[in-house]
């Protein structure tokens, strides 16, 4: 077992950022710490590239690139070529595309970044979502694209965020025990309606923690027979909304977000 993280370097001829992403996505399937990843940014010439390379190759010298400039990614080639351990995790996906559709890439230089009609509207997303958040502005659900219901602690607001990066108008509407959610929501398409479920003892321990953190007690709040009561009063309120229920206990917000979306697609494209 190495004492000391190796580690990998990323070659970019822009931010390095998709190379990162790869990098943090790969040496997650290893133990903490056996890695580091440190970038190596806006690489312009095939020379400064050769520099870097030597400077940065001690004992352990790997390379993940993401070169779009094509002398850049020769210069590249050719180094590992003479031994240099080097991932292209860029080159090979654009080639395929090319060789699939006949059509030639740009070559252009961090044209993910680029903004766009798309950036503006996930912004404009992102502002909704906090306009809309934990119930506020209701008289704004109907220009929801989404709407998200649940008790305390069931990922409403991160998958709201999530979604709303992604470029959808969601709002989310807590569920209180005793407490009547806004008649608006009962007005909006159920199919664009979702609530957010979780178990007893997965809401119970989220519930403890978030306790313990603010150092104080709610009652009733992580009491086992008001859990039960309280999410069997939301289940009431979903059913008579009509909207999909989505379990959230044990799953990422991706996965939870993704199943949302699945759904939302099919909705979207019988309206059109």
């Amino acid at each position: 077992m190495r004492k000391d993280p190796v580690t990998i370097h990323i070659l970019s001829d822009s931010l390095g950022e998709t190379g990162e992403t790869v990098a943090l996505a790969a040496v997650s399937q290893f133990v903490p710490n056996a890695f580091r990843i440190e970038r190596l940014p806006k690489v312009t010439a095939p020379g400064d590239l050769r520099d870097l390379v030597r400077q940065h190759c001690g004992g352990d010298c790997i390379f993940f690139y993401t070169l779009v400039d094509a002398p850049l990614r020769s210069e590249m080639e050719r180094l590992v070529a003479g031994g240099v351990i080097g991932v292209d995790l860029l080159g090979p996906a654009v080639a395929l595309l090319a060789k699939v559709t006949g059509i030639a890439p740009t070559g252009e230089v961090g044209r993910i970044r680029r903004t766009d009609e798309g950036y503006f509207d996930r912004i404009e997303a992102m502002e909704f979502a906090v306009k809309h958040d934990d119930g506020r502005n209701p008289e704004g659900l109907a220009d929801a694209d989404i709407v998200l219901l649940g008790v305390s602690r069931t990922s409403k607001t991160p998958i709201s965020m999530y979604l709303a990066f992604k470029g959808w108008r969601v709002a989310n509407v807590p569920l209180a025990p005793g407490v009547a959610p806004p008649d608006e929501i009962f007005l909006l398409d159920p199919r664009r309606v979702f609530g957010l479920v979780t178990s007893v003892d997965v809401l119970l321990a989220i519930r403890q923690e978030r306790m313990r953190e603010l150092g104080g007690y709610v009652p009733g709040y992580a009491d086992r027979e008001a859990v039960v009561a309280e999410l069997a009063e939301a289940r009431q309120v979903m059913r008579k909304i009509g909207c999909l229920v989505v379990h959230t206990d044990n799953r990422a917000v991706e996965e939870s977000a993704q199943e949302i979306l699945r759904h939302v697609g099919i909705v979207y494209e019988t309206a059109d």
